[in-house]
């Protein structure tokens, strides 16, 4: 179960920012997460919500944006989602191609008062 680890990294992270910047509370975490991360996003939030559970970020919520995979093919420049992860051009057939969008693990903001 990887998404513990990303969690406990979630919240070092979003702490060390408390205390750079002298925040009173994290009222949200934003999470984006591209789909071929194979984080499952309810394990996620289980963690958060257990590692936090005696912190300053105990009421702190974590919301996660699910980003799908899509890619450019190499071959014809066509731009494309990908489906079922069946990574094939839908617009010339060609499988060389190249992924834009589904690695992303990230904070995408934090919101917090001061």
């Amino acid at each position: 179960m990887h998404e513990l680890s990303i969690a406990s990294s979630i919240v070092k992270t979003v702490l060390e920012e408390v205390k750079n910047r002298n925040l009173k509370t994290v009222t949200l975490v934003s999470m984006r997460i591209g789909a071929l991360t194979d984080v499952v996003p309810d394990s996620l939030q289980f963690g958060f919500e257990a590692i936090t559970k005696d912190t300053i970020l105990a009421k702190t919520d974590l919301h996660i944006e699910t980003i799908s995979v899509k890619g450019c093919c190499n071959n014809c420049q066509h731009n494309f989602e990908v489906f079922e992860f069946v990574f094939i051009c839908p617009n010339c057939e060609s499988n060389d191609i190249k992924m834009s969008h589904g690695n992303e693990l990230e904070i995408a903001y934090i919101e917090a008062e001061d």
